[in-house]
């Protein structure tokens, strides 16, 4: 079955170019040209990838990712004129798996699309493997949830992933590099201001314990450490 992808942006010139790089791929290409044409096709056509612009008219593109991550976990790749670093931790911060900074080439667009369905591909689906349990604290990959002492924990996918991710290995010192290749599909060229900013988030989200912890190894990175 033929990928779906939704290209949000209020260019027509970005809709021609990446369409045709698209469609190349084998993916099939649906359009919107602002925020309120795009959560309109993104109900009515389900698609499996979504392109979105930050600055579209009539609604813009952090509103409409906030809407969308609210019912669904669907790939989503940001497109902005914008380079400011706020810009792009928000874009991240909302959910987001990819951020991509305009004027691009519609080959890293496309190897960008190709890089973000791997990774969710690969994610474990196998029942169980997808499920990891610890005391009063539940990371459930397949549905993206996450429960402590029993209640839902609000979550971005994002965030989600990166709990897996520690979750999956406790002990284990995991580098921000590690992190953002892992869990981001690629290299943010040293960026790793974003695991940070995620970190702080889902610390901020868990309840206080003494059963386990994401503890911050100083010049490393991170671990998920359960106490015995």
């Amino acid at each position: 079955m033929s990928v779906k992808i939704l290209l949000c942006d209020d260019q027509p010139m970005i809709h021609e170019t990446l369409r045709e790089y698209i469609e190349a791929e084998g993916y099939a290409c649906v359009s919107a040209y602002d925020g309120e044409d795009a959560l309109v096709k993104w109900r009515a056509e389900q698609p499996d990838f979504i392109v979105l612009d930050l600055m579209m008219p009539k609604l813009n593109g952090t509103d409409v990712c906030r809407e969308i991550r609210r019912e669904s976990g669907v790939p989503i790749i940001m497109l902005t004129a914008k380079g400011e670093e706020i810009d792009r931790i928000l874009g991240l911060e909302l959910g987001a798996d990819d951020y991509i900074v305009k004027p691009f080439s519609p080959r890293e667009v496309v190897a960008r699309i190709k890089a973000v369905l791997r990774r969710v591909r690969e994610m474990p689906k196998e029942s169980g493997a997808h499920i990891l349990n610890f005391p009063e604290l539940q990371v459930n990959i397949s549905r993206y949830e996450v429960r402590a002492l029993g209640e839902l924990v609000p979550c971005t996918p994002k965030e989600v992933e990166l709990l897996y991710k520690l979750c999956s290995s406790p002990g284990r010192v995991w580098s921000r590099e590690q992190l953002l290749s892992d869990v981001w599909g690629y290299d943010y060229y040293g960026d790793t201001r974003v695991v940070d900013t995620q970190i702080k988030r889902i610390r901020r989200k868990l309840p206080e314990n003494e059963l386990w912890h994401i503890r911050s190894i100083y010049g490393v990175g991170y671990k998920f450490e359960v106490s015995e």
